[in-house]
């Protein structure tokens, strides 16, 4: 049974925790500190995401996202005071580095764990190979006229180390085809039978691939794949029938992102074997793009990673404003070739003065049908887009990558671009 609680003894307990809590608080006040700040709660002067202390007099670091108090409920919090200009660290310069008897580029991460391969891969072309330096004013995409032998289109390509200039006061060295950056275009029809004989004289093995042809396997060229890397000084045949036709391309398929990053690429261009099923036009012109970087000097190939983005950028071996000019007339048409010849970045082409029809894509010619209007198309490594421009206006009209920073020449513009950048002239 519970025993009975009676009023007298509640108000007894009451009474006397009511007086332990007043004796608790008064010892509190005689004795200690009540008051409190972030420096004596130890709170790491940093900033907290999603929150916003910043204007507040409790001594407390501003905090973004959480308003203390500080600013106008109108305008939001007062703004922190940046660091004076004078108070700030130098910027520390880059430079190429050396790594045995490699140049590196500057700021690229080296650890213990990469091997010699993988920075020899990275590194720098070795200035002391380089056996040719063609005229500032040289160009690539040459067609290339072939010698017929017994029904065969007979080509020879050589492969070597040069000095290409990009800009009449930029120098980079490439690895280039018949000494030309793109290498030179082979202009073919479908049915063709050709023979391509590839000596190589660069310093290292290389191979050719033939993008987005059907080939026999053994004429593919993956190095170490479907062949033999050709060793330097050595000669290697590639012997096939061409069964399709539109816009493709060949590079290098023995470290591509060395060899092909370096220039070793070119326009392979066939045509239907009746002229009825070509898209009309006009005009033609390939538009092939590369990314390339360049210091102090030094040629590295270009890649996605540390140190190694790229800082020029080309349309058929030259940057803006040394990129072709193609002349038109109003009513004119012009069938542009997007080749993306490059390793690294999609890059939207974009044609100024109306918008073009896009008619083939991978070499593939669309159905009427499936053909439409645009006038940006993202151009990815691999990749080809063949579309129809019609001048309909008297002037100057760009066709240039829409990323801006790809439209300069080491972050600088000229003449109103740079890089990927080239002018259609209708009068």
């Amino acid at each position: 049974m519970t025993p009975k609680v009676s009023r007298p003894q509640i108000a007894a307990v009451t009474i006397l925790s009511v007086l332990a809590l007043a004796a608790g608080v008064g010892l509190a006040a005689a004795f200690g500190d009540l008051s409190m700040s972030a420096r004596e709660m130890n709170m790491p002067g940093q900033n907290m995401p999603g929150m916003d202390m910043s204007g507040n007099t409790s001594g407390m670091p501003g905090m973004p996202g959480m308003n203390m108090g500080g600013g106008n409920a109108n305008t939001g919090p007062a703004a922190q005071t940046p660091t004076p200009v004078g108070e700030l660290p130098a910027t520390p310069l880059q430079t190429p580095t050396r790594m045995g008897d490699l140049v590196m580029p500057p700021g690229m991460i080296m650890t213990k764990t990469m091997n010699m391969e993988a920075m020899r891969d990275m590194a720098a072309v070795d200035l002391t190979q380089v056996r040719f330096t063609a005229p500032a004013n040289a160009r690539g995409d040459r067609t290339l006229t072939p010698q017929v032998v017994g029904g065969v289109k007979v080509f020879n390509f050589e492969t070597s180390l040069i000095r290409w200039n990009i800009l009449p006061n930029v120098q980079v060295a490439a690895y280039a085809v018949n000494r030309q950056v793109p290498g030179p275009r082979l202009q073919l029809t479908q049915g063709d039978r050709v023979r391509i004989n590839v000596k190589n004289s660069l310093p290292e093995s290389t191979t050719i691939h033939w993008h987005g042809l059907i080939v026999p396997n053994s004429m593919d060229g993956p190095a170490d794949v479907t062949q033999q890397p050709i060793a330097p000084g050595e000669t290697f045949t590639y012997e096939f029938t061409v069964r399709q036709a539109g816009t493709y391309f060949y590079h290098s398929h023995k470290n591509p992102d060395r060899q092909q990053g370096l220039g070793l690429y070119g326009a392979l261009l066939v045509k239907q074997r009746s002229a009825a099923g070509e898209p009309k036009a006009d005009l033609d012109s390939t538009v092939q793009l590369q990314e390339w970087l360049q210091r102090e000097g030094y040629t590295f190939p270009a890649m996605i990673m540390e140190g190694a983005l790229p800082n020029f950028f080309t349309i058929n071996g030259k940057a803006y404003p040394e990129t072709d000019t193609i002349p038109m007339k109003v009513g004119q048409t012009v069938r542009l070739r997007f080749v993306g010849s490059n390793n690294n970045f999609v890059h939207p082409m974009h044609v100024h003065g109306g918008p073009f029809e896009v008619v083939a894509r991978d070499g593939e010619t669309l159905k009427e049908s499936a053909r439409y209007l645009a006038d940006t198309v993202n151009v990815g490594p691999g990749q080809r887009y063949d579309v129809i421009w019609q001048a309909r206006e008297k002037g100057t009209w760009l066709i240039h990558c829409h990323i801006p920073h790809h439209t300069t020449n080491d972050n600088v513009e000229e003449q109103g671009g740079g890089g990927l950048t080239m002018r259609i002239q209708v009068s």
